[in-house]
């Protein structure tokens, strides 16, 4: 059976995105196309509604390359569960006040068992000073909380 990744809106912004200039999120951008290219049919693949309401928003032309990609991929709904697992996640100071949204992609891949969270917001989601406090209010809650990161972590065999 394929792991399941929750891909994160931040991927779909960084696979469609103009190149960039920047060398650091032209980076992100290759290593996000190459991830999408050769590695993504190894794992079964999901996003959530705030995904699609995400990825909707913004430049129309941008949105639709967005909608594009994310045509097919399986969707998980969210609930009164992961509602409450992101009010803890805000309530206990694990993310911030203004990034509730965050707070539910990694509520949604955690209450629905999600191997791996596929992001590259490493402000709120994939920080490494937050995995332990996030770690710990999961088991706490009785989840266990997915591997949150980027795409070259997913690039090996």
């Amino acid at each position: 059976m394929k792991r399941k990744v929750y891909v994160e809106t931040s991927i779909f912004s960084y696979l469609t995105a103009r190149p960039s200039r920047d060398l650091i999120v032209a980076a992100h951008q290759e290593l996000t196309l190459e991830w999408w290219i050769d590695c993504r049919q190894r794992f079964g693949l999901y996003i959530s509604e705030l995904v699609l309401r995400e990825a909707s928003k913004g430049d129309p032309v941008a949105a639709a390359k967005r909608m594009a990609e994310l045509a097919g991929i399986p969707l998980l709904p969210i609930d009164n569960a992961v509602e409450k697992l992101a009010r803890s996640l805000v309530n206990r100071r694990i993310v911030p006040e203004n990034a509730v949204e965050d707070a539910l992609h990694i509520a949604v891949a955690t209450c629905r068992g999600i191997d791996f969270l596929l992001t590259w917001n490493c402000r709120h989601i994939a920080s490494a000073e937050a995995v332990k406090k996030l770690d710990a209010l999961c088991r706490e809650l009785g989840f266990a909380l997915p591997v949150l990161c980027r795409p070259e972590q997913l690039m090996g065999n």
